[in-house]
């Protein structure tokens, strides 16, 4: 799946620091060029995803939620 446009204003690009895997959720550190941005994920996402340290991503902030896109 390849994202074309979204609305989420908020976008910043980053590299994956750190997971924190857990059994259900699991929480994921992203360096950006702001600083660290936290999200907190399923694990099956992170999965799906193939993320691991060093993968480029999308972090995406909306209001209280912080998705990630991975580019």
């Amino acid at each position: 799946m390849a994202i074309h446009s979204i609305n989420v204003r908020n976008q910043f690009r980053g590299r994956v620091k750190e997971i924190l895997i857990g059994p259900v959720v699991s929480e994921i550190e992203v360096e950006t060029a702001l600083g660290l941005v936290t999200s907190v994920i399923t694990t099956r996402s992170i999965n799906e995803l193939g993320l691991q340290v060093g993968t480029e991503v999308l972090a995406l902030v909306k209001s209280t939620e912080v998705s990630i896109a991975k580019v």
